[in-house]
């Protein structure tokens, strides 16, 4: 797997990132789903850079200028709820593709630790030898992104897979690796280095969903 790190690197995304994961500032819902949105364009325009290009022409008032466009047919899948600033985001940027969307949540048996991930929905257009982009906005211990994988097997192979997150631990960067073709690429702003006994990630920021849209029951 392919991973690329952009908080190794200092740039303005960092700003993002330390507002989603501040206290104080993240219980504004508006200015935390523009942060994740924004932190979502970064990460597009960065995993840009890899995708197919051809030579075409545009026709201006004045003359023809050569230039490049994307070629490749691109598939964006997002994990509901969570998922749908970040899917917003990356939107933004490929405004031509084609959208997907599947639920997964958590159920945790009796309040234990332990958790199955449940997937109840999924409506997506086939991903046959198209790019397909995941976003998950929260990386924890990686099993949600392999049961939206094996969710997706009904709908085709894609030539390349693309994974766009926000933070994630390094255990399920790990776990990822072992799961998703070889040459996947994961683009993610920030890594922290571990999970607490339900599976969060710590420090992390909290609930993704519930900060974007408030609580549930």
């Amino acid at each position: 797997m392919n991973i690329h790190h952009l908080a190794s690197e200092n740039s303005v995304l960092k700003k993002f990132i330390a507002e989603i994961r501040d206290i104080k500032i993240q219980k504004d819902s508006l200015r935390f789903r523009r942060n994740i949105e924004r932190i979502g364009e970064i990460l597009s325009y960065e995993l840009s850079k890899t995708l197919h290009f051809d030579i075409t022409e545009v026709e201006t008032p004045l003359g023809i200028k050569k230039t490049t466009q994307i070629m490749d047919k691109l598939v964006l899948c997002s994990i509901m709820r969570a998922g749908l600033p970040l899917h917003q985001g990356i939107l933004n940027y490929f405004d031509d593709a084609e959208n997907a969307f599947i639920s997964a949540y958590r159920h945790h048996p009796n309040g234990q630790d332990n958790f199955d991930v449940i997937v109840k929905y999924l409506a997506a257009p086939s991903i046959e030898k198209k790019t397909l982009i995941l976003a998950d906005p929260m990386l924890a211990t990686g099993r949600t992104l392999e049961n939206v994988l094996n969710a997706l097997e009904s709908h085709g192979v894609p030539k390349q897979i693309h994974i766009v997150a926000v933070i994630g631990s390094q255990e399920g960067v790990e776990f990822i690796k072992n799961v998703f073709p070889e040459n996947t690429h994961l683009w993610i702003a920030d890594i922290d280095a571990e999970l607490n006994n339900r599976g969060y990630i710590i420090p992390g920021l909290g609930d993704s969903g519930d900060l974007s849209y408030g609580g549930k029951l």
